[in-house]
């Protein structure tokens, strides 16, 4: 059975009585069918947060007149709107180093046709994945990366991702550290894995960290990119119960379970518009 055309809305703004009423009555009016609607409000003085779905089988208005009413909409109540159509589907480029399961996951579930969006490029900064690449036809291109060549390969970077009408950036085991000017250009469009329960044991060798401090818990944790290293908004966390037992390389083993679900499912959280930022926190709808 074919798929319907979706519209999907984000909404952010002042809590106030409305907004909600307001907008489904505007998707009525125009022979929309709201196929879901979920909302959260901060109450008064706070912030309120939406997402709305309707089909687009019947909607009378095209996609230039919906956005110009809806802006007109946005003006009135200060809203700030973000509206996206199932049709278009995003190019994603994976930025990877030498370890392959994320990569891997990620390829897998668009494969069997999980994503809603396309994976369009690799980049690293190695040759190591080069035949995984190739197993999945994806061009895979190597730009080596030092603290003296940093500037001229994140420009190389930055002209393959405008090449490839890249939306967005997933850093999919990346062992290199994004310069301030290349994180903030792609705010709020490049997703990070971290292989820790985040905020605790950032930076180098969380597992040697968290086996010396002896926790009885690991996790990962998938946030959106910002200048702060390991401090952007936090998407999704998974965690596992590890013992005194447990090598360093049983926490490794354990954690790339978790890395590659986590990395995964907020990449699909993306591409389905689930997620709203405020300030260096998510608002994450029907996770």
């Amino acid at each position: 059975m074919k798929t319907a055309s979706k519209a999907t809305l984000l909404v952010h703004c002042a809590d106030h009585a409305g907004i909600v009423a307001t907008l489904s009555q505007f998707i009525y009016e125009h022979q929309g069918n709201i196929l879901s609607l979920h909302e959260y409000g901060e109450g008064t003085g706070g912030q309120f947060f939406m997402r709305l779905v309707w089909e687009l089988d019947r909607f009378t208005l095209s996609q230039q007149e919906c956005q110009e009413r809806l802006d007109a909409i946005g003006q009135q109540w200060d809203l700030r709107l973000n509206l996206h159509y199932s049709a278009v589907r995003p190019q994603i480029a994976v930025f990877v180093s030498k370890e392959a399961h994320c990569l891997y996951d990620l390829l897998h579930s668009q494969e069997l046709g999980e994503l809603e969006g396309d994976i369009s490029l690799i980049l690293s900064n190695h040759e190591s994945l080069r035949s995984v690449a190739e197993h999945f036809k994806i061009p895979y291109h190597v730009i080596p990366v030092s603290s003296e060549t940093r500037a001229d390969a994140e420009g190389a970077q930055q002209a393959l991702l405008k090449e490839h009408q890249i939306n967005l950036m997933v850093l999919a085991r990346y062992m290199q550290v994004l310069s301030p000017s290349f994180a903030q250009s792609w705010y709020g469009r490049c997703i990070n894995i971290h292989h820790s329960f985040l905020p605790s044991f950032a930076g180098a060798n969380p597992y040697k960290q968290a086996r010396a401090r002896g926790v009885k818990i690991i996790g990962a944790t998938a946030h959106y990119v910002t200048e702060e290293l390991d401090d952007g908004p936090i998407i999704e966390q998974k965690v596992t119960r590890v013992s005194h037992r447990d090598s360093v390389a049983d926490l490794k083993r354990k954690g790339r379970d978790m890395e590659r679900q986590v990395l995964t499912h907020a990449v699909r959280l993306h591409l389905e518009h689930k997620i709203l930022i405020s300030g260096n926190k998510t608002i994450v709808f029907n996770a």
